[in-house]
């Protein structure tokens, strides 16, 4: 299951997390969001510990959403020691995410 982040802990995760991260901005509400759920969740089986996805609900952790310029969800955003190394918008194939953390290892 994805890790959940929010304002309070989001930082902390990312900095000390030494694994590829990837993390899913959505919102309840966001019918693309709840697609790419299934999605994510088959990802996380097939990456076992070499990545870590994780969530953060906007809605929740507004302040982190603001951080990054998040937009438009769900955003993507992949991350390695600390520093995002890329950025995918909108319904993304899994190919595509597991490429993504891929080049983070």
């Amino acid at each position: 299951m994805a890790k959940i982040l929010n304002d309070s802990n989001f930082l902390e995760v990312i900095k000390e997390t030494k694994t590829p991260i990837l993390v899913d901005f959505w919102a309840d509400w966001c019918r693309p969001c709840k697609m790419m759920n299934p999605v994510l969740e088959e990802l996380e089986k097939e990456i076992g510990e070499e990545a870590l996805i994780c969530k953060v609900d906007i809605e929740s952790a507004r302040e982190v959403a603001i951080s990054f310029g998040i937009r438009s969800i769900p955003t993507f955003l992949f991350f390695k020691d600390g520093e995002i190394y890329s950025r995918e918008v909108g319904i993304v194939d899994k190919k595509v995410l597991k490429k993504k953390l891929k080049e983070g290892m």
